[in-house]
């Protein structure tokens, strides 16, 4: 199959069923020709990554709406829009290629369509242009809920936020420290990558071109893995020290808990997550890295089911949310995520703060992450914990990093070269406040 056929099939599943590109493409990937997959991704996630544009333009382009139930070719037609706006194939190419892939997906009816569609597209370049003008919408290429959220919250840096979102995002790489530091390993690369660190964070590197992580030198000893340099901050905000009873919540992928055991690998470290199938992507980090956890299968929310009873000194809490933050990795997110979701996602984030918090030894320290910026999922949250929770204090994150808030501390996507993150550190106090 075509890359723009394979395109249309994948992007299809995302408009039509609400399926993930993580979930799609990777399959995709795997039938097409290694010459042509940098293509295949780079039409998925740029026609995500634009939807509310290229949908308001095809409105424009077509005569009467398509039937709704046809995505493929919606699809189809949205990888053509993207190709003449946002890419440098010639147009005619463009052009001729993705009407090609319309009579490969069999769909005789669509081939007309497609070659009017796009030749249209070239013909009122200028009225298509005006669109922007007047449809906000459109020009942020964001859904109206969600510019609607960013407005409100962060009120004079949305416009920031949305660029950021519009971006391609960095290749960063998180150095193992435990084998050699970032200046040893940068000059360990090949002549040709240009790498550049990420100033607030000691173990972060930019690599100027994005790479096959197994062509990175030390990549399969462990010396370095693939982590944007906001999630890097966890680990030494946690600050474990040796033969500490440590539970990363929400562990998979399991970034940061070979992060963890970078910087102290004499843990007694849990790794949880409530799906199995992804403990395993745990396991190959760890064993990439040569390290060591305990992997258990189990809903955080409800530790009856899978703790020991022995209190963790530490407990990192990566919760679930919207990944507002992370919207130039997951572009997808533009077309998955619904208003409605904000509110349920904070439910469950109150309630793993409350299914966890017993499980932390008085004295010890929870951190609370999400890669949102909205303010719901964060500070709103931590406030109300810390109203219903009398035994837990704040902990002030001092940083050259990010911003404070009311609570917590958020970096806003581009800050710094880094995703959207938001972290919030809290002390289990040894007494209640009446008896100290």
């Amino acid at each position: 199959m075509s890359v723009r056929a394979s395109a249309a099939r994948a992007l299809g599943q995302v408009l039509g069923g609400g399926a993930s590109l993580s979930t799609v493409l990777p399959p995709a990937l795997e039938q097409t020709d290694p010459r042509d997959r940098g293509l295949l991704q780079e039409l998925c996630h740029g026609v995500c990554r634009w939807h509310p544009q290229l949908q308001a333009r095809l409105d424009r382009l077509l005569a009467r709406p398509l039937d709704p139930r046809e995505h493929v070719i919606r699809a189809l037609l949205l990888v053509g829009l993207y190709q003449l706006q946002h890419l440098r194939i010639p147009e005619h190419a463009a052009v001729a290629e993705t009407v090609a892939a319309a009579r490969e997906l069999h769909k005789p009816w669509a081939v007309g369509l497609t070659n009017a569609v796009l030749r249209a597209a070239l013909r009122r370049r200028a009225e298509l242009a005006e669109i922007l003008e007047t449809d906000g919408v459109a020009r942020t290429a964001h859904p109206p809920w969600l510019l609607a959220r960013l407005q409100q919250d962060w009120p004079d840096d949305w416009p920031a936020i949305v660029a950021a979102n519009n971006a391609r995002p960095p290749f960063t790489l998180r150095v193992n420290r435990g084998v050699l530091d970032r200046e040893q390993y940068r000059q360990r690369l090949d002549s040709g990558r240009i790498a550049e660190p990420v100033a607030p964070v000691e173990t972060a590197l930019v690599l100027r071109e994005p790479a096959d992580p197994v062509t990175l030198p030390g990549f399969t000893e462990g010396w370095v893995s693939v982590q944007d340099a906001a999630a890097q901050l966890a680990a030494p905000l946690l600050d474990v020290q040796p033969g500490m009873c440590v539970l990363d919540a929400c562990a998979a992928p399991g970034g940061k808990t070979g992060h963890l055991l970078e910087c102290v690998p004499d843990l007694d470290l849990t790794a949880l997550d409530q799906d199995a199938a992804r403990l395993e992507r745990v396991q190959e980090n760890l064993t990439r890295l040569g390290l060591k956890a305990r992997l258990v299968a189990g809903d955080a929310r409800q530790p009856a089911n899978w703790w020991d009873g022995a209190p963790y000194d530490r407990i990192l809490l990566d919760a679930p949310c919207s990944a507002t933050g992370v919207i130039r990795r997951h572009p997808d997110i533009k077309l998955l995520r619904r208003e409605s979701d904000i509110a349920a996602l904070a439910g469950q984030q109150h309630l793993l703060l409350a299914s966890l918090w017993p499980l932390l030894r008085p004295g010890g320290r929870l951190l609370y992450v999400t890669c949102s910026v909205l303010r719901q999922e964060n500070e709103q949250v931590i406030a109300g914990f810390l109203t219903a929770q009398p035994d837990a204090e704040e902990q002030p994150i001092f940083a050259s990093w990010g911003r404070p808030l009311s609570h917590g501390r958020q970096i806003l996507p581009g800050e710094a070269g880094m995703d959207g993150f938001y972290y919030a550190l809290l002390l289990k106090r040894c007494r209640s406040p009446e008896f100290t």
